[in-house]
């Protein structure tokens, strides 16, 4: 009787289950070689950004398995690093899918509010002097205050407007504009069109090239190739050089520019989630630029802090690839240019 009683509660699902945890790992017990390669920060800035994101991120409960914010934030920074599926990273964490999904968005929220702290455009005269200095001491060309390109983040056909995300190589994508500085810096990123907007309508739509456009700089120039207008404070290349002189301003305004390509491919290169060769993001256009607006934050903390890229994680440089479009220009930024060309100095 007792071994039917028994079977009848199963039957009843009047059992319950014991929950099993796993016991936690702790990631940041590893050195800094192991850390990097799986995470892209040292340990050192891992524990300062968990320490700034920790009162966020720190659950009220009262039991006894809350996942510990290092773990959330390094697991979803081995997504961001490596873009494997997010069950293959919960496993090797300990911790279930269902949790990381819901751990993530708090995180990578947490790291975008970082955005002011890490991401500055050059709008005083101080720091554009910096930023002056640094070009100058790179290439020569002086006055450069930023070198500007657009990148194409790959993403699954989203269920909304899908046609407005295929970009001109006829995949699906977020156009992620990036401006840099000539230590591979983001000064400025740009991370919620579709992969059909045209580079230059994103430049005009932001709040930097607005402010540029209302005369926010007075004295310094951002580069850029020639799918962007010619203006008083963004450079271009000459489309049909005619003289000895412009066609040594081209050289030199392609070695300065070439830049923002190895800072894009050094981006995508730490964040792998975010290079086409790991596949696309399976995610909603949101959510994917809310992860590439917390990968540039994190791509920041990187470089003030010189950390390395582990062996192979390099990506290519981005080759310039300019939107197929008609260059316009704006007279005084054509003296601008022509004046320019004939300094000596380039």
């Amino acid at each position: 009787m007792a071994e039917l009683a028994f079977f009848e509660d199963v039957a009843r699902q009047r059992i319950r289950r014991e929950r099993i945890f796993r016991e936690h790992t702790d990631l940041l017990a590893n050195g800094d070689e192991w850390l990097i390669s799986r995470f892209r920060l040292s340990r050192a800035v891992l524990l300062e950004l968990c320490a700034v994101l920790g009162p966020a991120l720190a659950r009220n409960t009262r039991r006894n398995n809350a996942v510990p914010v290092p773990l959330q934030v390094l697991t979803t920074l081995g997504f961001l690093a490596t873009g494997t599926f997010q069950r293959e990273l919960a496993d090797r964490s300990g911790i279930s899918q269902p949790t990381l999904s819901r751990v993530m968005p708090d995180v990578l929220g947490g790291i975008v509010s970082l955005t002011h702290l890490y991401i500055k455009f050059p709008y005083t005269v101080v720091e554009q002097a910096n930023k002056k200095a640094q070009f100058a001491a790179m290439s020569g060309f002086p006055n450069v205050i930023g070198a500007i390109d657009c990148t194409h983040v790959a993403i699954r056909a989203p269920s909304m407007n899908e046609n407005a995300f295929v970009n001109r190589k006829h995949f699906h994508s977020i156009n992620v504009q990036v401006i840099c500085d000539a230590d591979m810096l983001l000064v400025n990123v740009v991370a919620r069109w579709p992969g059909s907007t045209h580079d230059s309508f994103i430049l005009r739509q932001s709040s930097v090239g607005r402010r540029l456009e209302a005369g926010a700089v007075r004295d310094g120039w951002i580069l850029g190739d020639s799918g962007y207008p010619l203006k008083q404070w963004l450079l271009t290349p000459f489309a049909n050089p005619q003289s000895a002189e412009e066609r040594q301003y081209n050289i030199s305004h392609t070695q300065t520019r070439s830049v923002v390509e190895r800072t894009i491919g050094l981006f995508k290169g730490r964040w792998r989630c975010l290079d086409r060769t790991g596949g696309m993001l399976l995610y909603r256009p949101e959510k994917v630029c809310q992860m590439i607006r917390a990968c540039a934050v994190l791509h920041n903390m990187a470089q003030l802090q010189n950390v390395p890229l582990p062996p192979g994680a390099e990506a290519a440089c981005v080759r310039p690839d300019p939107d197929p479009q008609p260059q316009a220009f704006q007279p005084n930024g054509a003296a601008v240019r022509q004046r320019l060309a004939v300094m000596r100095r380039l």
